[in-house]
């Protein structure tokens, strides 16, 4: 093998193990090393220093090799490694025509970062030749650093690692000083000036790259260098001189303030999931599962967090992610290095800009859930004690660490960042004030409930009245009224069902009444609380709750309780009175009850003459009921006189969408099936408008009778199961019960009774679960012949 050999060999090997051809250097040393020379006299052959060779060019071609051809190489050995790598590929490689085809070892802690690479590439060949690689501790920015500079073709590589603490940090001054002695054999002189210029003639005929790992100590709360460290200023106007052949890479949690400096700036973001599933599959975890994607959002696809969690989990839990994520999901912060890493952000914020630090710890209040972000008002809000003028500049010193997440004029915080920042505020003396500050924005944020983010944006107030345990504060959330779309004044509570969001309410009720000891407050949650139940299927105890309502609201109003206490305290207490007769009888109505519904709007007519909402109402639903009991002339009279009211005005002061079905579907009993259509598109219309999910499901569901009464299989089916969709989402059991039953009944129509009593048994299942047995009843009926 002759030197041409050797050479396309190691440069070949090296390539595929780096993607880095030789250096000019290290061509001169593995030269002359082939021909048995010294350094020292390699040096006198080239343009090199004796001691450049022998500590830096040497000994890092050596270990190159050694890493590429999986043995250990040396000056005195590389003749023989390179013989018997040729050797090994020979059958496969034409030596002397094409590089030797060794195959890459591949970096399986290298992952997800292709496309930093490639967009630092681009700003290099833009003409950059120093770019700060900014993101928050942890995100992988010196990982990508060092991979980029392994990738070019650098005579020399200069590394400065930044202390941690301030009082260690070197001076410029002697960086530039060892950086000439060490790796370019130079003297340096006594006048740091003098200094730089050397460096900055040796940047401008040599190919070097170089790596200032964590600048952020350096830096002072505005960005800007340390009064004595100022000098780096100098170092960084040269480094990023564009006459150099020099790349700098920076590494650093916080954005540089030094307007001088012509550097260009990369936002290092975390890894994205792809990223996080090869990494744990490449070390034999499952990763089609919940529990990574968990993981991977929680703490926000940080390269470091990655690295810790594989090692507790294999360690821990025998690669069981599931099981890890199960154990420690409400604690983001129970590993150690985390912890520390994340402490330390916050104790520096600390030390730098106390003004920004309460920020950040008050931020920890919010949930960042239903709402996952805020508007700047909601920061706004927690710098009451920080004056106006000063407040953006406030947040924008969290921006600038990357401490809080900002985009399109929203921010939040990353869920491990919210956890630190949560636990710090609990243990201050902010944490009641706080609170209170925040559910105030929330209250004030919305006027108007018009959809279901503005009822969702409302309620995050409850949250933290109950963070507080002020439990009364919470309750008046839910019972506060404001205007809605259609229905004038109305409290959360009710726009929260009327929404379809059912579950999240009954949830938020039944933690309050066990501790809420004011009648009132009571009364009024009992009366949300038994509609909730009622819509959701769960009748009997809609009955108990709305019973308590009553016998609350009974007892205040005979005692004169507290009626000088707000204004409107008797008209609430006498409509939760009234309106749980109301309710009782609706819930009579879905027992398909009939005659005790009948009873019930009775007495209800006579107790609802002075509330106009009620006696309206009651004629709506009992209208219904005479038609489902043949009392058809007298629910006849009232429907049409609706009907009429609706066609000729522009919007009936009594218009309601629940009202409206209700219409619909005593026009439909009475056989006015054209009128029966119209009174349900309209339903929808307003359905809509308002974002009523389950007067939509049962309007489609009457549209759907009403296709089916004209043999229209074709469009009755659809509606069916858009209505079925819709209801079972939203968790409302009766009326997905009777959906299934018209579905059951649509398919006997068409002589499908297979698919028939399918959907029969689906309804009588339900309205089981649900103890209904009238209605259970009234479905066998239909299905009394059908095929078992």
């Amino acid at each position: 093998m002759n030197f041409e050999e050797a050479f396309k060999v190691a440069d070949a090997a090296i390539f595929a193990r780096t993607g880095k051809h030789l250096t000019d250097a290290e061509t001169v040393v593995l030269q002359g090393s082939w021909q048995d020379q010294s350094y020292d006299e390699l040096a006198k052959a080239s343009n090199y220093s004796a001691r450049y060779l022998r500590q830096d060019v040497g000994p890092k071609l050596w270990r190159s090799l050694s890493e590429a051809l999986g043995e250990e190489v040396s000056k005195t050995n590389f003749r023989s490694a390179l013989e018997r790598c040729a050797q090994q590929h020979l059958e496969r490689v034409q030596i002397l025509s094409e590089p030797v085809a060794i195959p890459p070892t591949a970096d399986t802690n290298f992952v997800g970062r292709e496309k930093a690479i490639a967009d630092l590439e681009l700003l290099v060949r833009q003409g950059a030749r120093m770019i700060l690689i900014q993101g928050e501790g942890g995100v992988g920015k010196t990982t990508l650093a060092h991979r980029y500079l392994d990738m070019q073709p650098c005579e020399v590589c200069l590394e400065l690692w930044m202390a941690m603490e301030v009082r260690n940090l070197s001076p410029a001054e002697s960086v530039v000083e060892e950086w000439l002695r060490r790796d370019f054999n130079e003297d340096p002189g006594r006048e740091f000036g003098v200094n730089l210029e050397r460096l900055r003639r040796i940047l401008q005929s040599r190919r070097v790259c170089i790596l200032i790992d964590n600048l952020e100590p350096a830096l002072d709360r505005n960005g800007k260098f340390l009064d004595n460290h100022r000098p780096y200023l100098d170092l960084f106007r040269m480094l990023a001189d564009p006459g150099g052949q020099s790349i700098t890479l920076i590494t650093s949690r916080e954005r540089l303030g030094e307007s001088g400096v012509g550097l260009q700036s990369y936002v290092l973001e975390g890894l994205d999931e792809p990223a996080w599933q090869k990494f744990f599959a490449n070390r034999g975890i499952a990763t089609e599962t919940p529990a990574l994607q968990a993981l991977w959002k929680a703490h926000a696809g940080n390269a470091k967090a990655m690295q810790i969690l594989i090692g507790v989990i294999q360690a821990d839990y025998e690669g069981e992610i599931e099981a890890y994520w199960q154990d420690n999901h409400s604690d983001l912060l129970i590993e150690r290095e985390l912890s520390d890493l994340v402490a330390s952000q916050f104790n520096r914020l600390q030390q730098l800009d106390p003004d920004a630090y309460e920020l950040l710890c008050r931020l920890g209040c919010y949930r960042y859930q239903d709402i996952p972000s805020l508007p700047i008002e909601g920061l706004f809000c927690l710098l009451w004690d920080v004056p106006e003028a000063q407040r953006r500049r406030v947040i924008k010193s969290l921006q600038d660490r990357f401490l809080i997440e900002a985009r399109k004029g929203k921010y939040w915080l990353h869920p491990v960042i919210q956890a630190e920042a949560r636990a710090r505020l609990q243990s201050s003396s902010d944490w009641a004030i706080v609170n209170q500050r925040a559910a105030t924005f929330w209250t004030e944020s919305v006027q108007r409930v018009e959809t279901i983010e503005d009822a969702v944006r409302a309620f995050e107030a409850y949250y933290h009245y109950v963070n507080i345990e002020d439990f009364e504060r919470a309750a008046d959330v839910i019972l506060k009224k404001r205007d809605s779309k259609l229905a004038g004044a109305d409290r959360l509570g009710r726009s929260f069902y009327k929404l379809g969001l059912l579950r999240q309410m009954i949830a938020a009720i039944n933690l309050l009444i066990s501790h809420i000891y004011s009648e009132y407050y009571l009364g009024g949650l009992y009366s949300i609380l038994g509609v909730l139940y009622r819509l959701s299927g769960n009748i009997h105890r809609a009955i108990e709750c709305h019973e308590e309502s009553a016998r609350i609201a009974h007892i205040c109003l005979e005692s004169s309780f507290q009626m000088d206490e707000k204004k409107d305290v008797k008209s609430s207490l006498n409509s939760w009175q009234t309106g749980a007769l109301l309710n009782i009888g609706l819930c009579k109505l879905e027992l398909w009850e009939l005659q005790e519904a009948a009873q019930v709007f009775e007495r209800l007519k006579s107790l609802s003459k002075d509330l106009e909402y009620y006696r309206s109402s009651t004629d709506f639903y009992y209208s219904f009921l005479k038609s489902c009991l043949g009392l058809t002339e007298e629910a006849r009279t009232f429907a049409e006189r609706m009907f009429h009211e609706l066609e000729s005005l522009e919007k009936p002061r009594w218009i309601t969408e629940y009202r409206l079905v209700f219409l619909g579907q005593t026009l439909y009993n009475l056989g006015d099936i054209e009128k029966a259509r119209l009174t349900y598109e309209k339903a929808i219309f307003y359905a809509q408008a308002t974002y009523h999910t389950q007067v939509k499901a049962k309007a489609l569901c009457g549209l759907a009778q009403v296709h089916r009464h004209r043999q229209d299989f074709a469009t009755a089916l659809p509606k069916h199961a858009e209505a079925i969709s819709l209801l079972d989402q939203i968790g409302a059991k009766c009326d997905l019960a009777e959906a299934y039953y018209q579905l059951g009944l649509t398919y006997l129509e068409m002589a499908n009774l297979e698919l028939a009593q399918e959907k029969f048994a689906i309804a009588i299942r339900i309205f089981e679960k649900i103890k209904a047995p009238k209605q259970v009843e009234k479905v066998k009926q239909s299905s009394r012949g059908l095929p078992h």
